[in-house]
This record gives structure tokens, sequence and C-alpha cells, in this order.
């Protein structure tokens, strides 16, 4: 009886005692920690961003959306980007970029381009309640979105 209890226990825990930092798990867990924050505080903005007239205090709404892209997402890209370069140079060489590390790059930098030119519109829209802006903000999040779920696609399957 001691066996079969002893061999159950070692099971439940085995997947457990699997988990450890090492040399290259924590700043992958860096990376996608601050992917995960960086899209929640734009996915938050563009809901804000894009609430229609009458739904509520739009002007609230302008400035939350304004602040979370502010103080939370432009801090997450940048921990999601550094982790990201932490990474690749633990694990590649600059002759061997496989493709989804290519797509990640790409829909980084250029997401960081249309993030910032995003936030440019939403303090322009939470400062001087123009509603144009704050609906140009909130589709270039959408875009920048789109632009991410490609590369979470690309990390995950790591296609050729």
């Amino acid at each position: 009886m001691g066996d079969g209890r002893q061999a159950r226990l070692s099971l439940v825990t085995h997947p457990l005692a699997d988990i450890r930092l090492d040399e290259w798990r924590f700043p992958l867990f860096l990376h996608v920690l601050a992917a995960m924050v960086l899209m929640g505080s734009v996915a938050a903005a563009v809901v804000a961003l894009l609430t229609p007239e009458g739904r509520g205090d739009l002007d609230v709404l302008r400035r939350f959306a304004y602040r979370t892209m502010l103080y939370v997402g432009l801090p997450a890209w940048i921990v999601m980007f550094a982790s990201g370069t932490w990474l690749y140079y633990e694990q590649f060489d600059a002759k061997d970029n496989p493709t989804w590390v290519h797509i990640g790059v790409i829909t980084a930098e250029g997401g960081l381009v249309l993030f910032l030119v995003a936030l440019g519109l939403a303090r322009s829209a939470a400062r001087r309640a123009k509603p144009r802006r704050a609906i140009a903000a909130g589709v270039l999040g959408v875009i920048v979105l789109a632009a991410w779920v490609v590369a979470v696609w690309a990390m995950g399957a790591k296609p050729d």
C-alpha cells in the first residue's frame, strides 16, 4: 500500500518538479508576460476609444485609454522587446534566424510605430476632446492588435 501511494504522489508532483527558472526560462517568462500585458492594455484602450456616443463619459474613457497606453502599454512593450532580444542572443546566431523570429521582430518594431502614433492621437483626443482622433487611435490599436496576434501565432506555431 505504501508503494502505490508513493507512485501516485510522484506522478502528481512530477510536473511541478520540472518547473524551474534556469538560463532561458526567466527571459521567456518576462517576454510572454510583457506581451500579454501589452496586448491587454491596448485592447482595453481600444474598447475605451471606440465606445460610441451616449455610452458613458467619453472624456473619462479617452483619458483612461491614453493613460493605459502610456503607463501600462509602453513599459510592457519595452520589457517585451528587451526580454525578446535577451532570448534571441542566448539562442540564435545572426546567421540562423528562423522565420518566426523575423515575424516577431517586424511586428514588434512596426507595431511600436503604429502604437506611438495611436498614443499621440489618444493624447490629443483626451486633451482636446477630438472624437475623430479617438476613433483613429482606436482603429490603429485594432490594426496593431491584429499584427501582434499574428506574432503570437508565429511564436507558438514556429513556421519554417
